[in-house]
């Protein structure tokens, strides 16, 4: 069991975060929640959510798979796991 760890005793983030990187992707070249949604067919407010990583609790795959696609993308270009902060 070497470098596993247990949840059952750890509170919310002291286990880590995903941090949503579609913000910086975006803006690095130059496209548009707008020109995403007209890309992908996804609805102006789910990008928003995902751009301001508002509100996100659970990430939508279909999403992500759609992004990726639109974007020419990996998935680890738009999520990062951040190790607690101790």
């Amino acid at each position: 069991m070497d470098g596993e760890r247990s949840l059952i005793s750890y509170r919310i983030g002291e286990y880590g975060s995903v941090r949503i990187k579609l913000a910086e992707m975006l803006d690095n070249r130059g496209i548009t929640r707008h020109h995403l949604g007209t890309l992908t067919g996804v609805k102006y407010g789910v990008i928003d959510r995902y751009y301001k990583s508002d509100s996100v609790e659970r990430v939508d795959l279909d999403f992500i798979a759609k992004v990726c696609y639109a974007l020419n993308c990996k998935v680890e270009d738009l999520l990062e796991y951040e190790e607690p902060q101790t």
